[in-house]
């Protein structure tokens, strides 16, 4: 069996593969960002968790040391202070996997990247 075939269907499956602790730390994600942009519908995508909400909103994942969170490069530097003490690459954000996640930071970032998408879509109304 190839590993395209034993990846995760859904978002449920996905978490469910994941030892309780880190489970715990991925419901917490799902659920800020599910409140935060109640619109937003989920996949597995790149073989992780995803929202969408008029185009990609945000991905996150489980690795061995941090959960990883994706927002886009405009997600990460609108929030580039607060989010200044943890490891961070274009577009991503590591949290590691011993500390608190931080739960209202992440859902402020949801709906900013909610509001982008909201704006992004009229702009390209107006234009047609």
């Amino acid at each position: 069996m190839d590993a395209e075939s034993s990846a995760p269907k859904t978002v449920d499956a996905y978490i469910q593969s994941y030892p309780e602790h880190v489970r715990l730390k991925l419901q917490a994600i799902r659920a800020v960002i599910k409140t935060a942009v109640p619109e937003a519908a989920e996949k597995i995508s790149y073989g992780m968790p995803g929202f969408m909400y008029k185009g990609p909103l945000m991905y996150f994942a489980a690795f061995p040391n941090h959960i990883g969170l994706y927002p886009t490069p405009n997600g990460v530097e609108e929030f580039k202070s607060e989010l200044s003490k943890y490891k961070q690459g274009k577009g991503s954000v590591q949290f590691p996997a011993n500390e608190a996640i931080p739960l209202e930071l992440i859902a402020r970032i949801a709906a900013f990247r909610a509001e982008e998408n909201r704006k992004k879509e009229s702009d390209r109304k107006k234009q047609n």
